[in-house]
C-alpha cells in the first residue's frame, strides 16, 4: 500500500465510523427512547423541543450521508454543534462514559472524528456529490 493509499483508507474508516455511530443514536432516540422521551429528556435539560427533533435529524440525516459518503466534510461540520453539544451535557459526569450519565470520553472523540472527517474528507468509496446541490456548496466542503 502507498501513503496515497493508507490515507485514503484511514479517511473512509474515520466516515464510516462517524456516520454508523451518528446514524446509530439518532435511531436510538426515534425507536427506543422515541421522540416524546427525547423531547421529554432535553426539556429536562432546559433545551426546547426543537433541539430534539433537530438533533434526531442531523444523527439519521448526516449518519447515513456519511455512510454513503455524500458531502462528508459539510456532514462532519454540521454535526460539531450535536456533538458538542453532548460533549457539554456529560462534562459534569467525570471522565469516563461507565460513570453514571456518562462522561465526557465518548463525546469528545466523536468531536476529534468529526474534526477528522471535516479535515480529511471521505477517503476512498465515496458518493461524494449530488448533483442536484452541487452547486450551492461551497468548494472547500465538496471533498
Amino acid at each position: 500500500m502507498t501513503f496515497e493509499t493508507n490515507t485514503n483508507v484511514g479517511a473512509t474508516l474515520a466516515r464510516l465510523s462517524l456516520g454508523v455511530i451518528l446514524l446509530a443514536h439518532g435511531l436510538l432516540k426515534l425507536f427506543v427512547f422515541t421522540l416524546p422521551g427525547t423531547v421529554a429528556f432535553f426539556d429536562s435539560l432546559g433545551y426546547p423541543a426543537i433541539i430534539a427533533y433537530l438533533t434526531v435529524f442531523a444523527e439519521v440525516a448526516g449518519g447515513a450521508a456519511l455512510i454513503a459518503g455524500l458531502y462528508s466534510r459539510l456532514v462532519a461540520v454540521l454535526s460539531l454543534p450535536v456533538l458538542i453539544g453532548s460533549f457539554w451535557v456529560h462534562a459534569g459526569n467525570g471522565w469516563l462514559f461507565s460513570n453514571e450519565g456518562g462522561g465526557w470520553e465518548f463525546p469528545a472523540l466523536l468531536v476529534a472524528l468529526a474534526v477528522i472527517v471535516a479535515i480529511q474528507g471521505g477517503g476512498a468509496f465515496a458518493l461524494r456529490r449530488l448533483p442536484v446541490v452541487d452547486g450551492f456548496v461551497p468548494q472547500a466542503l465538496k471533498a
